[in-house]
């Protein structure tokens, strides 16, 4: 999990940056391709760790948390 949470704090840099673009009044075009990347790696990151939870549950035939994680998704 240290590759998720070196990730995150990516975002987080990210996000920091897209505070002080904004504050600054950077032009609307760095603006929206920082948050472009912001989002997608937030994605990916998502992805990364719904995929290593369902299988981990799948290996344990943790057909219950399966479940919830999928009611999760569909909510979204």
């Amino acid at each position: 999990m240290d590759d998720v949470i070196l990730r995150l704090k990516k975002v987080a840099g990210q996000v920091e940056a897209l505070v002080r673009m904004i504050e600054g009044s950077q032009g609307c075009d760095k603006v929206i391709i920082q948050f472009q990347a912001a989002k997608a790696a937030l994605d990916k990151t998502y992805s990364l760790v719904l995929d290593r939870s369902l299988k981990e549950c799948m290996s344990r035939n943790d057909s219950e948390n399966v479940g919830r994680i999928l009611k999760l998704i569909s909510k979204h």
